[in-house]
């Protein structure tokens, strides 16, 4: 890979400001690519190009099997060409597209953040689990949030490669959201454990550290390719529920580990969606629901009002169709 300079007379300009009919360059994360056909049976390739403003859908006409070989699954390009309006969507028509080695600055450029500072979030998320009665969970969330390293990775993940809260910071920011929720919807189910549900959520993805790598372009581990964050998290909690019972000598209640690790399991749900086990105890039921309420709220918010308005209105009420909803959305506000 290369670093590639910009083009004489073409400025660098973000994804959130482009406009039609205009001239675009620079480096761009790649996400999604494939090597489509046209009707007529001609190659192109069909991507995501992103920066931290936003994505675009990305076309290259005329590309060879042998091109779309050379460029990266998950990483950086260096990409030219014009932007064209498209059924209200702006898309990216490119003329050239090659792999990229980003600089330091670049990448600043091109990897997007949560809009909250980490350190406020994941005090917001420590007054959170302080509530947590129960003397054997406040054990374990004190292991838990005992590991440094662990809290350190947990403070800068993404919650996900490209989905839900896909940006450094996402994954604090899912699970405090996360918390909030239990903390507002537990007391309308008096026979709920809220211990359970609370512990259960600030554990259910923090498998996420080790699965995803962030310090390029969003990917995967070697273990988060082997493994995944739905075991990973089981196999962390065994650990440090031992560690917790060594050093706090409080003994765990009969199945209390279980129905955890039952809910990180379960709490995506359904087999097609990587879940090992179906959720089975009202816990774990309302974990991946809530669950589910604030990934796919975020996706619909993020497609249909991001926070960041493109520099122009095409005139499009309706976003490209979002795989993980299978649906394209509706944008305009009714009462705005």
């Amino acid at each position: 890979m290369s670093s590639v300079q910009s083009r004489p007379g073409v400025s660098r300009a973000y994804i959130a400001d482009l406009k039609p009919n205009e001239r675009f360059e620079g480096a761009f994360c790649i996400a999604n690519a494939q090597l489509a056909m046209t009707k007529n049976g001609d190659p192109y390739l069909a991507a995501l190009l992103s920066d931290k403003s936003g994505v675009c859908p990305a076309r290259k006409w005329n590309m060879s099997p042998e091109e779309f070989r050379r460029l990266p699954v998950d990483g950086f390009v260096y990409a030219e060409g014009r932007t064209q309006p498209f059924k209200g969507e702006l898309q990216l028509i490119v003329d050239v597209i090659e792999p990229v080695q980003p600089t330091a600055e670049q990448l600043r450029d091109l990897l997007p953040s949560s809009p909250r500072p980490a350190g406020e979030m994941f005090e917001e998320v420590r007054a959170l689990l302080a509530t947590v009665k129960h003397p054997a969970m406040a054990a374990l969330v004190k292991e838990y949030l005992a590991d440094e390293m662990l809290m350190d990775h947990f403070r800068q993940a993404p919650a996900a490669k490209m989905m839900h809260h896909a940006y450094l910071g996402g994954l604090l920011e899912h699970t405090l959201a996360l918390l909030k929720l239990a903390d507002a919807v537990c007391p309308l189910y008096p026979k709920i454990n809220r211990d359970i549900v609370m512990v259960g959520l600030f554990l259910h993805d923090l498998g996420k550290t080790r699965e995803l790598d962030w310090g390029g372009a969003f990917s995967y581990t070697d273990r988060g390719e082997l493994i995944g964050h739905i075991v990973e998290g089981a196999i962390m909690l065994h650990d440090k529920a031992q560690a917790a019972m060594r050093s706090s000598g409080v003994r765990f209640p009969k199945h209390a580990v279980t129905v955890l690790q039952h809910i990180i399991l379960s709490h995506h749900g359904v087999p097609e969606f990587g879940a090992a086990k179906i959720p089975s105890t009202p816990e774990a039921i309302l974990v991946s629901l809530l669950d589910n309420v604030d990934a796919k709220t975020t996706i619909a918010l993020t497609a249909a009002r991001p926070d960041r308005q493109k520099a122009i209105d095409l005139g499009g009420n309706f976003t490209e169709r979002q795989w993980s909803l299978d649906t394209k959305l509706f944008r305009p506000d009714p009462l705005a």
